[in-house]
């Protein structure tokens, strides 16, 4: 898959991709290899996975074989991520209640992203999204864990619970998130295993440090 970077002052790289599960595949360790040039591995695993939603979002919701390009850009202490395609179709998150599908993937980018948006383009539209660049701290990681399980168990399902019977609550919550994380994962051709050795590397590392 061919890619260029532009020679600005900031740091950017272009990569044209087309919209099929085998690109994604190549664009996700494309973009990887590209934080690996910049000095920013730290930020590699929210970056594929990103880079992977986006991507099998043109895939699912553009057409297969759609002509794409994604661009990495950092600024600062913050990766910028952009997802071009040429459909004038834009996302929006769903509300509670929808089918098990719509709605997760810009759920899941709302909560791994600083900041993230939609804006049209002259071609169609571009998705975007902004993470740190260096690893966050360990109490930031925690709060944001604590916001995904509370909008994934829902305002019904936390209130009224208290002490103990709120902790099983959160632990029940945070398996079934889990196991919801592998299914998508396997979904979407990745290895459910792999991630969660990734997972478990990345907790080792940061824990040590």
């Amino acid at each position: 898959m061919p890619g260029y970077e532009d020679a600005e002052p900031r740091l950017r790289c272009v990569l044209p991709f087309e919209a099929a599960p085998a690109e994604v595949r190549l664009l996700r360790r494309a973009a990887a290899k590209q934080l690996g040039r910049w000095g920013v591995t730290a930020a590699a695993d929210e970056t594929e996975l990103l880079v992977t939603e986006l991507a099998t979002n043109v895939v699912k919701h553009v057409g297969e074989g759609t002509s794409a390009t994604l661009i990495l850009e950092r600024t600062g202490e913050r990766l910028r991520l952009e997802v071009h395609d040429k459909s004038r179709e834009m996302p929006s998150l769903k509300t509670a209640g929808c089918d098990e599908e719509c709605g997760r993937g810009l759920h899941l980018l709302s909560t791994l992203a600083v900041d993230w948006g939609t804006v049209m383009t002259a071609a169609g539209k571009a998705v975007w999204c902004e993470i740190p660049v260096v690893p966050g701290q360990a109490c930031r990681r925690i709060e944001r864990a604590a916001e995904a399980l509370e909008a994934y168990r829902g305002p019904s399902c936390s209130a009224g619970l208290l002490g103990i019977s709120r902790s099983i609550g959160i632990e029940e919550s945070a398996v079934e998130l889990i196991a919801d994380l592998l299914h998508w994962t396997a979904a979407r051709g990745l290895d459910p295993d792999d991630i969660l050795d990734r997972a478990q590397r990345r907790f080792d590392a940061q824990t040590e440090t």
